[in-house]
């Protein structure tokens, strides 16, 4: 099976540590968050810590176009966190991805970067409305977020645990994560606050992120609170109708 890797000029001088890490990925490491999808693990580089994700071997189709059409999730999350710290939008430090083909089909990846600390994500304003200074980091998120797309950063994947928040100071600093669904390109206003919908169902959220949109975008209250809502409202809709068909799958094939 072929290797394919690339590291960030920084970590080079690393090949060695980082090579036995995917070789061992099984057997050393510490597991880190939720295994469900992909695996998580830490391991240790002197004073700094690495995440490597090891992304699950796709299914038949996906392995075909992982091997000839379309890069990896691993390669897309290491060239688009190198994108955005060029934007200078925060995400944790790319350091390297690994790729395993056959002649015919992709098989295993992984993205290695620097673990990063944070006070929490983005989920816990949904979860704890008592949070201190709830509404100011609310409102700062958003204009986070109105700085992405004023940098032309569509984040596909814009959900309540992919948003890192560190309070440095008083000032709160935002990161990206999970980033191989991302684009790059400008939008009109409905395609901004699209961008919104999947990060909560609580209306006061919306609101408040609503009225910080529009003071950013010189937009009026009820355009932007509109359109937050209604996308957020068809979401859920869409959510919803989808996990009704998979447990009806689910319930068939458990008869069958």
């Amino acid at each position: 099976m072929n290797r394919i890797k690339k590291t960030h000029n920084s970590f080079k001088q690393h090949a060695t540590f980082l090579d036995d890490i995917i070789t061992n990925y099984d057997t050393k490491g510490e597991d880190f968050g939720n295994q469900d999808r992909n695996s998580l693990k830490l391991f240790k580089l002197e004073d700094k810590t690495l995440n490597v994700k090891s992304f699950r071997v796709p299914n038949f189709v996906n392995q075909l176009a992982y091997r000839f059409l379309r890069k990896s999730k691993a390669q897309r999350s290491f060239e688009y966190a190198k994108q955005l710290q060029s934007l200078d939008v925060g995400t944790p430090q790319p350091i390297a991805y690994y790729e395993f083909k056959t002649p015919f089909l992709f098989n295993k990846s992984y993205y290695i970067s620097e673990q990063l600390d944070c006070d929490l994500t983005y989920r816990e304003l949904t979860t704890d409305l008592t949070y201190p200074n709830h509404e100011a980091i609310l409102r700062a998120f958003t204009r986070f977020t109105y700085d992405l797309h004023e940098k032309q950063v569509k984040f596909l994947d814009h959900s309540p645990g992919n948003t890192l928040i560190k309070n440095v100071d008083g000032e709160y600093e935002f990161y990206l994560v999970d980033l191989n669904r991302m684009e790059f390109k400008p939008m009109n206003l409905e395609e901004r606050i699209k961008n919104f919908a999947k990060l909560t169902t609580k209306k006061a959220l919306v609101e408040v992120m609503s009225d910080e949109y529009a003071k950013c975008s010189n937009e009026s209250y009820e355009t932007v609170f509109n359109l937050m809502w209604n996308n957020t409202q068809d979401f859920q809709k869409r959510y919803w109708r989808r996990r009704r068909i998979k447990n009806k799958l689910k319930f068939w094939k458990s008869k069958s």
